[in-house]
């Protein structure tokens, strides 16, 4: 007897391998992905204006990552404790003006490096539902009153046709992933959240149609229709758990990374669990040994980011020496 539909994904026509770039844009479901890479050692850069929920936010960094102008302070609104942005997360508030900005332009110009190298884009979409202030949708309300936005939802052919522009204009020679993030927006109702989640699939149907360099991977159909189950949602019941992050990894590697990638992907997860090993004895010869060999390792691998791991096992050598 079979309980489950599950799905099973076969390999995309857009692949990640460790010699490429990843500019990973989105929901925080985009941030999942690409912590999974992050921590598998392919070199990706996360949302760097911070999280993305609507297609029209994302596609705003986008363009301005290509045409990267500095943030001014006349953009920013000031609610009587921080400054903020509304085409950047909270994160990038602050108490002065002067640190906001210094913020959002080292993201933006952070942003506009990751989309001149990356030659591979992972974009995620979250709702369909934006809020728009003085005609333009924003990437984050900052808790401004409900009053001073409009909210509407957008359509198929306006997501699908703002992406055209994008991957004929700064996206062009680029391969894309284009996800629907699994995250319920239950504050849209769920009759809302379902009719935005169906306007964002059918968008990027559309666009892996029209476009050969674009591929879609199921992360939303993974969640909602092969586990299928409260149990893999965190205690807010929107959120992906733990476990269903991982489970959809498993998904995704096989059907995203080259042959040579999941060869390599073993290796790199050995390292970087070595590196978090605590010896029984710091000083100690076998520990020495032991950080000498994982520098070979990593030596054998320059196709991989292992900065940090590096140092530490050269910071142990030199403690130790």
């Amino acid at each position: 007897m079979k309980f489950r539909t599950e799905i099973e994904t076969a390999p995309l026509g857009v692949q990640i391998g460790y010699e490429n770039r990843v500019l990973a844009l989105g929901s925080c479901f985009a941030a999942h992905i690409a912590r999974k890479l992050a921590g598998a050692k392919f070199r990706v850069t996360e949302n760097p204006s911070g999280i993305l929920f609507n297609p029209l936010s994302i596609a705003a960094a986008i363009r301005s990552y290509a045409d990267p102008a500095p943030v001014t302070r006349g953009e920013l609104g000031f609610d009587g404790e921080v400054w903020y942005h509304f085409g950047f997360h909270g994160d990038f508030s602050a108490p002065t003006a002067e640190e906001a900005l210094g913020r959002m332009n080292a993201a933006r110009q952070a942003g506009a490096d990751a989309l001149r190298t990356a030659d591979r884009v992972v974009l995620t979409f979250g709702t369909a539902w934006v809020y728009e202030h003085a005609g333009e949708a924003v990437a984050n309300c900052h808790r401004r009153p409900a009053a001073e936005f409009a909210r509407r939802r957008l359509s198929v052919e306006e997501i699908a046709e703002t992406f055209a522009e994008l991957i004929e204009g700064p996206l062009a020679g680029k391969q894309i992933i284009l996800t629907v993030s699994p995250v319920r927006h239950i504050g849209d109702s769920l009759a809302g959240n379902a009719v935005s989640k169906a306007t964002l699939r059918l968008a990027a149907e559309q666009l892996t149609e029209r476009f050969k360099c674009t591929a879609y991977f199921p992360a939303y159909e993974i969640l909602t229709d092969d586990l299928r189950d409260y149990r893999f949602y965190a205690d807010d019941l929107v959120h992906p758990a733990p476990q269903a992050v991982d489970y959809v990894w498993e998904k995704f590697a096989p059907a995203v990374l080259t042959d040579e990638a999941l060869r390599l992907l073993p290796e790199a997860e050995a390292i970087v669990a070595a590196a978090a090993h605590r010896p029984r004895n710091p000083q100690g010869e076998a520990h020495r040994a032991f950080c000498r060999r994982c520098l070979e390792r990593i030596a054998a691998l320059p196709e991989m980011d292992f900065q940090s791991e590096t140092a530490h096992f050269r910071q142990c050598l030199e403690i130790n020496s």
